[in-house]
């Protein structure tokens, strides 16, 4: 069996120059120099030892993702972008269905700071909970996504860096553009149980109203999942709530979802009541998952830069943990609307 001295010598260069390329520090290195060494890897079928490699560092090359279901198609879309960049850089992603439940956080923590795992993503979870705090005393890298961290001193006291798109921005866009398409009387639907960035969606909605001159009262309505959060029911959610929106009167001509699982399901539930869609009431989601354009009519919504926050989360995530005196910081990203045929 081939070792790192015969990968070295097979491509005429030292053993020192193989550990770069094996711990993902080809970035100064010929490109002809690195493509030698991939080459006499194949060819002598060598596979580098990583248990040797994580008792050499103390940790592995690993980083950790926490969502609160996979079954959620905004948290599969994140896991699929994450797991992209973390391949560039030669990492594997660790992931973790937390069901947003504190002894599951917990748990995964624990588990992947046994398994040499020293950055993870936290998704939607509220990190102000005393556990993530000890992790990261214990020189646990995290990142919050999609939970923005609370400002001022609390916030600068906090050890995680914040990266989410800006969601008042996705609520006040999804609601312009059914202003600027005619319509006025505008809802916005969504599960019941309050989170930071449904508060913030919501929030930027009705400032979008407001600016236009639009009714805000009465202007959400909300729908009780079976579990906690809704993370693993939003379409079958928002089938239910369509009899909601069709209970006013007169109906709604606009219609904003929390995301677009959510909004799926209203198209559902407004075909199933014989409403037209958009010719009787408009609808826009947010997240723009990939199954939004796809489906009949395709739903209009509202897109997060998906790939580069990953890119970047990954990417701070390795900065960190080589360098964990960098302070953290946080980051929004401006989303952008992806017009379709559920508006008219």
């Amino acid at each position: 069996m081939a070792n790192i001295r015969d990968v070295a010598r097979h491509a005429g260069v030292s053993v020192s120059t193989v550990s770069n390329v094996l711990n993902g520090r080809a970035n100064q290195m010929r490109q002809e120099t690195l493509e030698r060494i991939e080459q006499a890897m194949k060819e002598l079928n060598y596979h580098p030892n990583r248990v040797a490699q994580q008792l050499k560092t103390g940790q592995a090359k690993m980083i950790g993702l926490l969502v609160p279901s996979i079954v959620n198609p905004s948290f599969a879309a994140l896991a699929r972008e994450v797991d992209l960049a973390a391949k560039k850089h030669q990492y594997r992603v660790l992931l973790g269905n937390t069901y947003r439940q504190e002894e599951e956080e917990r748990a995964f923590l624990e588990d992947m700071m046994s398994h040499g795992v020293r950055g993870v993503i936290v998704a939607a979870s509220n990190m102000e909970k005393p556990y993530f705090a000890s992790a990261a005393a214990q020189g646990m890298i995290m990142i919050n996504y999609d939970s923005r961290m609370p400002g001022g001193d609390v916030y600068n006291a906090m050890p995680f860096d914040s990266v989410s798109m800006d969601n008042v921005e996705a609520g006040r866009q999804a609601a312009q553009h059914l202003i600027d398409r005619g319509c006025r009387n505008i809802v916005f639907v969504t599960e019941a149980t309050p989170t930071v960035s449904r508060s913030h969606k919501i929030g930027g909605f009705l400032e979008a109203l407001r600016d236009s001159g639009l009714p805000c009262e009465h202007r959400i309505i909300e729908g009780k999942a079976l579990s906690a959060y809704g993370d693993t029911e939003m379409s079958e959610l928002g089938r239910a709530l369509a009899g909601k929106v069709l209970d006013i009167s007169p109906h709604p001509d606009g219609v904003v979802a929390i995301n677009d699982a959510l909004g799926i399901g209203l198209l559902v539930g407004l075909r199933d009541a014989n409403i037209s869609v958009p010719g009787d009431i408009s609808v826009v989601g947010i997240d723009n998952i990939p199954l939004s354009e796809l489906i009949n009519p395709g739903l209009t919504s509202v897109m997060p830069p998906l790939a580069k926050m990953a890119e970047l989360m990954v990417d701070r995530l390795l900065v960190r943990i080589e360098e964990p005196a960098i302070a953290p910081e946080e980051m929004l990203f401006v989303p952008t609307l992806v017009s379709r045929q559920s508006v008219r």
